[in-house]
This record gives C-alpha cells, sequence and structure tokens, in this order.
C-alpha cells in the first residue's frame, strides 16, 4: 500500500445528505435512509454466463483470454492494461494455483499460487523492497490474521461498530443500487465480509483484495472449511489499494470495512475506488470517529498529525473530513450513519 498514484479528478459539487445536527442513530431497525431518492432500487441483476464445455480434441489449443474473476476485469497495476491468461476456468478460489497473467503493453508477468493472485507492482522482485508503514507491516505478520476473528474484530464493540452481522444489514441498503453486479472487499483482512457477500447471493462475483499474504491464507482456510461455499463466485487477490489492478469504470462495488484509516493515503485510495467503480457505482465503507468530548482537546491535530507519520494510521476528527475525501476524488451523494465512534458512509460514482 506504499505506491502513490498521480491520478487528477475533477472535483464535482456534492449533494450532501448529511448534517451534524441530523445524524442517524441505530434503533430496533438500523437501515440508514436511502440516498439514491432519484434512482430506482430495482437489482441491476446480470446473469452469470456458464460455460459450454467440449470434449478436449488430442491435440488441445490454448485460448488466450482476457483476464477476468467473474465479471472484474483484471488489469496490469503497472499500465492498467487488461491482462490476458491462459486457461480454461474463470480466475476463482481453487483455480488460481499455476495460473499465469500476461500484461502485452509491458510484457509483465503475474502468477497466482493455491490461495490467490498477486497483482502488486513489485511482484515478481526477489531482490528490491520498499517501506511499509507500520499499522500495514503489523497486519502482514502471522499472528493478526489469525487473531483478526478470534477477538481482535470483536474489540471493535468498544467503539460503537455493531458487529458484523448488523454492519452488513445495514450496507445492504447503500448497495441496492448496484445488487447483481460485483464487488471488491478492499482490504478484506480475513474475508469476514467476502464470505458474507458471497453466501448472500447479492453479488455476480466478490473480489477479496488485501496487501497481506498472510490475510489472505487465512481468508482461503476459513472458505475452505465451510461447506457448500460458492467458490466459483470468489477470487482472493493480492493488490495494493492505491493502485488496484482492475480496468477502468469496471467495478459496480466497493466495500472496505474498519479499513480507511489503516491506508497509508485515503485520498489516494478513495482517488483509486473512484477511478474502478463504473458510473453509478458505489463506495461503502466503515471506520471510526474521534469527535465528541475528545474534539476540545488542546493540539489534537497536531498530534493526529505526529501519530499518523509514526503509525501510519489515520484518526478522523469529522464526518465532513470522509465527505470531503470523497468530493475531491469525483465522489458524489455522501451520506453516513453513526453510533458513537462509529461510522458508515457511502458515495458514489456520478452517471
Amino acid at each position: 500500500m506504499s505506491t502513490v498514484l498521480s491520478t487528477k479528478f475533477t472535483p464535482i459539487s456534492l449533494r450532501t445528505q448529511f448534517s451534524r445536527n441530523s445524524r442517524t442513530r441505530f434503533c430496533n431497525t438500523p437501515f440508514p435512509p436511502s440516498v439514491y431518492s432519484n434512482r430506482s432500487f430495482t437489482a441491476k441483476i446480470r446473469a452469470s454466463s456458464t460455460a459450454f464445455v467440449e470434449p478436449k480434441p488430442a491435440n488441445p489449443v490454448v485460448v488466450e483470454k482476457e483476464a477476468g474473476a467473474g465479471n472484474n476485469n483484471l488489469a496490469c497495476p503497472v499500465c492498467f492494461n487488461q491482462l490476458t491468461w491462459n486457461g480454461d476456468s474463470i480466475l476463482s478460489i481453487g483455480s488460481t494455483a499455476g495460473s499465469s497473467l500476461q500484461c502485452n503493453t509491458c510484457k509483465k508477468t503475474y502468477s497466482g499460487n493455491e490461495t490467490h493472485i498477486d497483482l502488486t507492482a513489485a511482484s515478481g522482485s526477489k531482490q528490491y523492497g520498499q517501506y511499509v508503514s507500520p499499522i500495514t507491516e503489523l497486519f502482514r505478520l502471522p499472528l493478526i490474521p489469525f487473531l483478526y476473528e478470534r477477538g481482535w474484530r470483536q474489540s471493535f464493540l468498544w467503539l460503537g461498530f455493531p458487529g458484523p452481522e448488523k454492519e452488513f444489514e445495514m450496507m445492504k441498503d447503500y448497495l441496492k443500487p448496484v445488487l447483481g453486479g460485483n464487488i471488491i472487499d478492499a482490504s478484506c483482512g480475513s474475508g469476514l465480509f467476502s464470505r458474507l457477500f458471497a453466501k448472500s447471493g447479492l453479488f455476480s462475483h466478490v473480489v477479496a483484495l488485501d496487501y497481506s499474504e498472510n490475510m489472505l491464507q487465512q481468508c482461503y482456510e476459513f472458505v475452505d472449511k465451510e461447506e457448500n461455499f460458492p467458490k466459483e463466485k470468489v477470487t482472493l487477490i493480492r493488490a495494493d489499494i492505491s493502485r488496484l489492478p482492475f480496468v477502468s469504470s469496471s467495478i459496480d462495488a466497493v466495500h472496505a470495512g474498519a479499513a480507511i484509516h489503516c491506508w497509508p493515503s485515503p485520498s489516494t485510495a478513495v482517488a483509486e475506488i473512484s477511478r474502478v467503480l463504473q458510473p453509478g457505482g458505489v463506495l461503502v465503507a466503515t471506520t471510526y470517529i474521534l469527535d465528541g468530548p475528545y474534539a476540545f482537546l488542546p493540539h489534537l491535530r497536531i498530534f493526529r498529525e505526529n501519530m499518523t507519520l509514526i503509525s501510519g494510521n489515520h484518526t478522523f476528527l469529522s464526518e465532513h473530513e470522509l465527505e470531503e475525501i470523497c468530493r475531491t476524488c469525483g465522489l458524489v451523494d455522501f451520506t453516513c450513519s453513526r453510533n458513537r465512534r462509529f461510522v458508515m458512509f457511502s458515495a458514489r460514482k456520478p452517471n
């Protein structure tokens, strides 16, 4: 998560649905109000294609195809041109081992192993090393992925996070305009929400994306243990959030659960998300806000800046900071819901 992508976006005027005096609070039915009042909520259901398998001839011909994870168009993280690959099945869990993806523009090759496909810009390099922030490096350690769903994520409850199942129900309302399309679970961790997306059947394909190899390994192990899990609908990809390996305007939705505060550059990452989203595509994410009584602490902003430089972890002091990031990266219709420090927010790419 260290490469900065210089992508220029024209700021678009924002019609915000949120004000500090009218926050949405949780209740017995905590669904946030829809912000898509001018759009139909008819689900955009796409028929998933099924391949007709013919008997292989004596001398089989390998056909080069445009690489896609379900409906997601994979692209080279160096030049962003579409990748091609050799094979006779879609790239999904169970079919990535030994896969080879080729960029016909910069001639770089990317490979997959049993758990995931490595689509970072530095993929394949054995000597080159680059600085990774402490918070990013922490999640690459074997212990943290193991603990993530065994106590780490549960500790978020004291911040006001309602728990994965409740969060999943809340985000469904934001995602209604793009149901039936494809979705990236960005910084997926151990795949907690990736698995919920896949099992729900709400999306044609799910990409579980993370920078940590050990997180993806843990995600693979959880999936492998589940019976009747739709593995063909999920692809695990290692990638840099600031250089997403997808063709521009090819993704219907991006989810980022408790992640944006861990990204080296939130604005660069959201700009990348804006690039890969289709017109009308939706970003929905969760994080925490340090406001209320904390806002009156002297020199809080200076302290935040210093802590960000040291740890790489970002602390947001208001919803308006998140709104500003979305607006300057070309996303509109920002809205959010709060519960104590917890915030779920959403924005979309203009049509």
